[in-house]
């Protein structure tokens, strides 16, 4: 497993030292790491599976970015559909195991892998590389239109600085996103950072696949950046019905969620937040 944060000697800078001999000073600091992970997919049997995506990311919890990648993808709708999933050895030296190499479950439809529509993805845009709108515009199988999940605006308006409180390597480094799945009544079930927010929202989703917790009914998604199309997307695959983040969505972001029947929130900061789409499970 990598780390998920590294150390640098800066110079740092403060024009505002009381001391001359403070303004310059050279220390370490801390960095999120972000490295390249391949994802293979294929049938089982002998032979080596097919690369089929590269995310850069942030190591930690790849085997649930790679099945929470592969079921927001419209790819696996379950965790009945993976055999096995594994970190393998990468080429590098020494090795840093950014490989994760999974088998799908007998009679699961191998991808395609069209080098048109390859998924090379970086840590700040999750479908950049996909042809055409239509390609990443991946139908639920949740009918999130029907979740009855009701929250209090004011609970939701204390939800950004419970998130907060729970991101460990953010207080190092400064540089993750995170994502954090809560309960209706403001519980946080489970969180992840990364330096790709859609790297951290797949690594939720993944874990409740693996926990075969989907769907997410009953609960709601908070983003520490913007909500756009693409994590729409994902919540909605996900089966979850609220969305929020704590910056601006897209407009992509608020015609999906309006179409999904989703609740979608953005700039959810202090006691003010924006209602986008499905404002009628506000409380």
């Amino acid at each position: 497993m990598g780390r998920a944060t590294d150390r640098r000697k800066v110079l740092r800078i403060d024009l505002d030292a009381a001391d001359p001999s403070r303004v310059a000073v050279r220390r370490p600091d801390s960095l999120a790491v972000e490295e390249p992970l391949e994802i293979r997919v294929g049938p089982g049997g002998p032979g080596r599976r097919r690369p089929l995506a590269v995310t850069m990311r942030t190591p930690g919890d790849d085997l649930d970015l790679a099945i929470g990648f592969l079921l927001t993808e419209g790819l696996i709708r379950s965790a009945a559909d993976v055999h096995t999933a594994q970190l393998c050895a990468g080429a590098e030296t020494p090795n840093t195991y950014n490989v994760v190499d999974v088998v799908l479950a007998p009679g699961v439809p191998e991808p395609a892998t069209d080098p048109a529509r390859n998924f090379y993805t970086t840590s700040s845009c999750g479908v950049c590389g996909k042809a055409s709108i239509d390609a990443v515009r991946t139908r639920s199988r949740f009918a999130v239109a029907d979740d009855p999940l009701t929250v209090p605006a004011a609970l939701l308006a204390e939800l950004p600085d419970r998130l907060r409180a729970a991101q460990r390597n953010f207080d190092r480094t400064g540089g993750l996103h995170a994502a954090g799945l809560f309960t209706a009544e403001g519980e946080l079930v489970v969180l992840r950072e990364d330096v790709g927010r859609h790297n951290a929202v797949d690594k939720v989703v993944g874990w409740a696949v693996r926990q075969e917790r989907l769907p997410l009914a009953g609960h709601l998604l908070l983003v520490s950046g913007r909500a756009s199309f693409e994590l729409t997307q994902k919540a909605w695959m996900a089966g979850v019905p609220l969305l929020a983040a704590v910056s601006a969505p897209s407009s992509l972001a608020g015609e999906l969620a309006e179409e999904a029947g989703m609740t979608l929130v953005g700039f959810l900061r202090g006691r003010t937040m924006n209602v986008y789409a499905g404002a009628h499970r506000l409380a």
